[in-house]
């Protein structure tokens, strides 16, 4: 019986170390487990407040269309016409519900079109893209096209 119990000590010694890391695993998790977590399945609670708490930034297109409506019908019918104004303008919110205290950017045309256009293979097939060195030199890319309807001027 004795020899039995000396062979399987490795064994008995595994199982603890085992134990030991589970036990671990436990106090960290519950250390570092934040409150509120897992009550909406695997998020916590509490995130969906301090979202709430932040300040609105974007305004969305229809507050974009109630005041550049010219915009908004130059924009009809064109490749641009499904992107938001906020894309290319950045948040708009604070001039949407104040005009007067803040105006929308008016974006570098270089930069802000390259963002989308400049030549990359990860883009869909279907977008229109350039390479920089080869399609123009250098200026704004609204020396040829208008941002809003971007066929050539």
């Amino acid at each position: 019986m004795g020899r039995r119990w000396g062979s399987s000590r490795h064994l008995v010694r595994l199982a603890a170390l085992f134990g030991v890391a589970v036990l671990a695993f436990l106090v960290v998790r519950w250390a570092l487990m934040p409150e509120g977590f897992g009550v909406y399945g695997h998020y916590r609670a509490g995130a969906l407040d301090d979202n709430r708490a932040r300040p609105v930034r974007h305004a969305g297109q229809a507050a974009c269309v109630e005041c550049h409506t010219d915009v908004a019908e130059a924009r009809a019918g064109g490749r641009h016409q499904r992107l938001s104004c906020e894309g290319c303008h950045g948040p708009l919110a604070s001039h949407a519900s104040d005009p007067g205290s803040s105006s929308g950017s008016r974006p570098d045309p270089r930069k802000t079109c390259l963002r989308c256009h400049e030549q990359n293979r990860s883009r869909p097939s279907g977008l229109p893209q350039i390479v920089v060195a080869d399609h123009a030199d250098e200026g704004p890319c609204t020396a040829c096209h208008q941002p809003h309807q971007p066929g050539l001027s």
